[in-house]
């Protein structure tokens, strides 16, 4: 019998994005989205660091299902920036999810950076918990360099401004297939799914 495993989003691009990376891998689950289970509230994501958000949120919806659950906390972070907008992604520019107004401020934030001072990258922390309390946390990493204008119509997020190192295309102007294979989500996952895969035998 398939097992079902849960992701901790109701963002429908992550799901349709680990859908695909879990598939290629061969790890043989029936994957939902948290939409499945609306009485489970949203978590806070009250960590200082990627795989504390992820946890907490695998964590949470492990529990409130009794299922295997798996969350990710990724982000951007700019290397003149510090690491920031980092674990705010997605609420940079105040509200949370709005990727036009988060690229808008972040690029006029850089609006004097020269390429050569333009270095960031995605960084992505996947993690699975089983409802008796087991836990595994892994990273992924895609470095590049940040354009001064959006190009693009896939992906989602800061996808249209980041050039992935020894590429000449965005993250938006890639394919699905091509992302996923080179991105941070895509790499920590991949990493998760032997470890899913032995848990859940």
């Amino acid at each position: 019998m398939t097992r079902r495993l849960v992701l901790a989003t109701r963002n429908a691009h992550k799901v349709t994005e680990l859908h695909a990376i879990l598939a290629d891998s061969g790890l043989d689950v029936e994957l939902v989205g948290a939409d499945a289970y609306p009485e489970i509230p949203d978590v806070k994501e009250t960590g200082v660091t990627f795989a504390e958000n992820a946890l907490l949120k695998a964590r949470a919806l492990a529990a409130g299902t009794g299922l295997p659950a798996v969350a990710d906390d990724s982000g951007l972070c700019v290397d003149v920036l510090g690491g920031a907008p980092g674990i705010f992604s997605a609420r940079w520019a105040g509200k949370h999810g709005d990727d036009a107004a988060n690229l808008e401020l972040l690029l006029a934030q850089l609006g004097d950076i020269d390429t050569p001072h333009r270095a960031a990258h995605f960084t992505c922390a996947a993690a699975l918990a089983l409802p008796d309390g087991t836990t595994r946390v892994v990273e992924g990493h895609l470095h590049g360099t940040l354009r001064t204008t959006p190009a693009g119509a896939n992906g989602f997020g800061y996808d249209p401004i980041l050039q992935p190192d020894g590429s000449t295309l965005t993250c938006a102007e890639l394919t699905p297939a091509e992302k996923n294979a080179i991105s941070h989500r895509g790499q920590a996952f991949r990493a998760l799914t032997p470890l899913a895969a032995d848990l859940l035998a």
